[in-house]
């Protein structure tokens, strides 16, 4: 539930928001001024403040700056009469996400901070991509695990604010798009549109068209008249995903709305004028581009105003402890689970893993791990294979040379703690042995998941593959029967 602040010297005002917003099943606290808003902010945690502009002691302006220099994260809604619109305009300068003119409704109000919540919703998933502003001469500022929050929302608010163009770097997978969305819907063009469109995907001979339009007969196929994006995202933003890979005369054609906020549809002889913020993003090397003379230096350096990089997850791996609490909370709500975490061996394969999919690799990595994992923690073997064999902490669990396999089965004659299990009726025998007495080399997870699978198969092939059977006499239930079965990959028919 969503914690609000509503602030007002107005009891009567100050109730009716209170009691507008509780009906919606938020959180509400009240204060009478902005030095009391301020105090609260100090003591507890709020999502959101709802302030006035006029009141005694400290006023709206003024508590919006101390809230802003002590969370920016806490988003702050502007309430103000008709005659003090130049004061609220002024406070969403200085950092307030909107404001209202009284007398508000509860519906506009509601309807306004569902937006605001979205709109920061964008920005904390961005900051799962950490971004770096490059703010040249070797001071680039890294976002981190600590003070993430913070960092990303002070890097976004700077960015948000301004209209220059913005040029996102970083390989695929780093989250380019999140960080444009998270600037776009912070700024003041957050309720216009944002027009994305991928440039790799579009034939060089289209990709004029598409973003500028085209005159009925201006080419073959040409069957009526067509806006492009940039017309349709007028007043609004434009994300050019992956422009290092567009044609010299298309950069040419781009530089120019870039300088004079204009272009001409194709087999036009008429110019349009266009309000766009341009944000784009590649994963080109640049600075190579521009040697080789296949990216204009002066299109580069254009876009290259307010550069944020996305460094690739392989360069960050103190940040996956991080991001790997996030998606457990994301997909324990999405799934319905209660996944407590990773065990100590399948987070260290995690950290060994190089990660060349980065941040959308790893949320696929443990969304599969959840769909796998029986228990209520994600085992070593719950991971994909390809993580499994590709870090380092996989190859100690791949047998190499077998007389020296730190685990071996041989049939069962005795338990880990050296107890027989003998069904004799059944011929139940198998043997767990943790290697020779000198072998420190051992992992009670590793050796619980090994015991579990050999166990399962040894039931398997004593009830002939048998599900229902080898669930009763094992005294395993179905349900969880089958989920091993399908963790271990092990195929029952092989024991009929």
């Amino acid at each position: 539930m969503y914690r609000v602040l509503v602030v007002d010297d107005d009891k009567v005002l100050q109730d009716n928001v209170r009691q507008a917003l509780e009906f919606h099943h938020f959180n509400v606290d009240v204060a009478n001024n902005g030095k009391e808003a301020v105090g609260a902010v100090y003591r507890e945690k709020y999502d959101l403040v709802v302030m006035d502009v006029n009141m005694p002691e400290m006023t709206g302006i003024e508590a919006l700056a101390e809230i802003k220099k002590y969370d920016p994260s806490i988003i702050v809604i502007i309430l103000t009469a008709y005659s003090n619109v130049t004061d609220a305009v002024k406070a969403v300068k200085e950092g307030a996400y909107n404001y209202l003119e009284k007398p508000i409704t509860s519906e506009n109000l509601v309807a306004l901070i569902k937006r605001a919540l979205k709109a920061r919703s964008l920005v904390e998933t961005s900051m799962f991509s950490a971004p770096t502003l490059s703010l040249g001469q070797g001071s680039d500022q890294f976002v981190g695990e600590s003070d993430v929050m913070k960092k990303v929302f002070n890097v976004i608010s700077k960015l948000a604010q301004v209209n220059t163009p913005v040029l996102i770097r970083g390989e695929s997978g780093t989250g380019k798009e999140l960080v444009a969305k998270a600037i776009h819907f912070n700024g003041p063009r957050k309720d216009e549109k944002f027009v994305t469109i991928n440039l790799a995907a579009i034939p060089d001979n289209l990709i004029e068209s598409e973003l500028f339009g085209h005159e009925k007969g201006a080419f073959t196929g040409a069957t009526e008249r067509k806006i492009g994006k940039f017309q349709y995202a007028d007043g609004g933003t434009i994300f050019l995903d992956e422009i290092g890979d567009v044609s010299p005369t298309m950069q040419v054609k781009l530089l120019r709305v870039l300088q004079e906020k204009t272009f001409t549809p194709v087999g036009s002889n008429r110019d349009i004028k266009c309000d766009v913020r341009v944000i784009a993003a590649s994963h080109k090397p640049f600075e190579k581009m521009i040697k080789e003379g296949t990216f204009r230096e002066d299109l580069f350096y254009r876009l290259n105003v307010l550069p944020v990089y996305l460094p690739p997850l392989r360069e960050r791996k103190d940040d996956i402890n991080f991001l790997v609490e996030y998606y457990l909370k994301y997909f324990n709500n999405l799934h319905n689970l209660q996944i407590s975490g990773f065990t100590p061996d399948a987070m260290e394969a995690m950290k060994n893993y190089s990660w060349p999919g980065n941040i959308r690799e790893l949320r696929n990595v443990i969304e599969h791990s959840f769909i796998i994992e029986s228990t209520d923690t994600i085992n070593f073997n719950s991971l994909p294979e390809t993580v499994k064999k590709n870090s380092q902490q996989a190859q100690t669990h791949i047998v190499e040379d077998e007389e020296e396999s730190i685990i071996d089965f041989e049939g069962i004659k005795e338990s880990v703690l050296n107890k027989e299990i003998n069904e004799s009726e059944e011929g139940l025998k198998f043997t767990f042995k943790l290697g020779s007495e000198n072998d420190y080399n051992m992992d009670f997870q590793v050796a619980k998941e090994l015991f579990e699978k050999q166990f399962i198969i040894e039931a398997l092939r004593v009830n002939k593959g048998k599900i229902n059977q080898t669930a009763l006499k094992a005294n395993i239930p179905k349900k969880t029967l089958l989920r091993k079965i399908e963790k271990y990959e092990i195929n029952p028919k092989e024991y009929y």
